[in-house]
């Protein structure tokens, strides 16, 4: 999605002396534009699997599944010793239903506005890029070697998704844009700390978070557009029918990437 935040050396600083990053095999993907279509397919899979769920079934039975298919797909991820595209794409997409349903809880069950709830989400995630930092000094993703960070990581991506869950409801509901329009400001603003790294020499850790945090409206934006009824500006194609092409897209992809080994560093060397 991103082209330009491909393959960039994340390092804002060392890691600390007692605990360097090469102290074990990486567990997340390095950032190509493979990483940047399945962050945006599962962003949209989120959103369309948690707004199914909530009208199929009792909003707090789904709640509760969620959180069940979150935890374990992430006990899955922390219990293998490397990434792999399997176990990490599931945690990912796991993180991206909960944290939807996370997000909509606090403004369905419990009436905090859109504004309320992102301003609450932002400083949630700035605590845990503040803990994360004073820790590891860094928030590189590549320095994900040990399961510390990998704690800090996680905890990050579920707060990445729920502040881009409200930041997207903000602007498509109380901001009137509607979620076509609401997608498409999106796109336009995530091109912006793509421009500003490769061109104006854009800190890469901050580029790479702005994008990964905006990945997550732009993906929730296409899904509402495609699944919502007419009547509130959406495609009435179906949450369902959304999340099952989701499904098989995000599926044939990893697939792909676990076969190829494409977005790691010790895939085989491509032929020439």
């Amino acid at each position: 999605m991103t082209p330009g935040i491909s393959n960039p050396d994340l390092h804002s600083s060392p890691g600390p002396i007692h605990d360097p990053i090469a102290a074990g095999p990486s567990k997340v993907p390095e950032v190509t534009v493979y990483f940047w279509i399945a962050k945006a397919l599962t962003t949209a899979l989120g959103e369309s699997v948690s707004d199914y769920l909530v009208h199929a079934m009792s909003p707090v039975l789904a709640v509760v599944i969620g959180f069940v298919a979150f935890g374990a797909a992430l006990i899955i991820q922390f219990r293998v010793p490397r990434y792999r595209a399997w176990t990490y794409w599931l945690a990912v997409a796991m993180v991206g239903i909960f944290g939807t349903m996370a997000a909509d809880v606090l403004h369905v069950g419990f009436g905090v506005p859109y504004a309320g709830s992102a301003a609450l989400f932002v400083l949630v995630l700035g605590a845990v890029f503040w803990g994360w930092h004073r820790s590891e000094s860094t928030l590189s993703i590549h320095s994900i070697t040990t399961p510390r960070r990998e704690l800090f990581y996680w905890a990050a991506v579920v707060s990445t998704f729920a502040m881009g869950t409200a930041v997207g409801d903000l602007a498509a509901s109380s901001g009137g844009l509607g979620y076509f329009s609401s997608g498409v400001g999106f796109a336009g603003l995530i091109l912006v700390p793509a421009v500003g790294y490769r061109w104006f020499g854009l800190n890469s850790v901050l580029a790479f978070w702005a994008a990964y945090v905006l990945t997550r409206p732009l993906g929730a934006s296409f899904a509402d557009w495609f699944g919502k009824p007419a009547r509130v500006g959406g495609l009435a194609i179906g949450s369902g029918l959304v999340s099952v092409v989701l499904a098989v897209l995000i599926a044939g992809l990893v697939a792909y990437l676990a076969k190829t080994k494409i977005d790691t560093t010790e895939g085989p060397p491509r032929r020439s």
